[in-house]
């Protein structure tokens, strides 16, 4: 109810040079940006430059930030631009293995389908940027690899693990609800078929 105006203090104090306050931004949208960076594949030391690269960028940016609000998706479009950098970056300087599991050949798939991909994944995170932040922490906990105890997500997000289920059912909810998600399923698929995608 009074997020966004507990988000749009605590940018405001992070802005005047508020550790704490920064601190308090990286914590709570450490979930968001792991959430991203795991879609992406991102792992390990690889994940580990990605956020601090994020984190940088806020860092310089974040005194320009007009609406408070659009935080979440600032982070999410900067931290996708990251990863796309980095997976470009790798694919110059990494020897190419045709052989190697998983590689995807060109008539593996529909040309559309990894197009197709990052259209749903980019409306889902934009979707989860739009939600109460306790919905989201939930929803992001929920989906760690591996998966955590609900005990250890309760507490976590402070509350009892018989709330977890209402909740989650509550967000999800309110995600496919909300007009990213919306939006992508409404729309074509890609060659002008109309029809809603399920």
């Amino acid at each position: 109810m009074n997020e966004s105006f507990e988000l749009t203090e605590l940018v405001a104090a992070a802005t005047g040079g508020d550790e704490a306050a920064w601190r308090s931004l990286v914590a709570r949208f450490t979930p968001l940006v792991a959430s991203v960076a795991h879609g992406f594949r991102m792992r390990g030391p690889d994940f580990d430059d990605v956020a601090q690269t994020v984190w940088l960028r806020l860092l310089e940016h974040l005194g320009r930030l007009q609406e408070p609000k659009a935080l979440p998706m600032w982070i999410i479009t900067t931290c996708r631009n990251e990863c796309l950098r980095q997976i470009k970056a790798g694919k110059r300087t990494q020897p190419f293995d045709p052989a190697a599991e998983g590689t995807v050949f060109a008539d593996d798939a529909h040309p559309d389908e990894h197009l197709l991909c990052a259209e749903r994944h980019q409306a889902l995170l934009a979707g989860l940027a739009e939600l109460p932040e306790h919905q989201r922490q939930l929803l992001l906990l929920l989906i760690e690899d591996p998966p955590l105890p609900y005990a250890e997500i309760g507490h976590r997000l402070g509350i009892p693990v018989g709330s977890i289920g209402p909740t989650r059912a509550r967000a999800l909810q309110r995600l496919r609800n909300c007009p990213q998600i919306t939006a992508w399923r409404e729309s074509p698929p890609g060659d002008g078929e109309k029809g809603e995608r399920s």
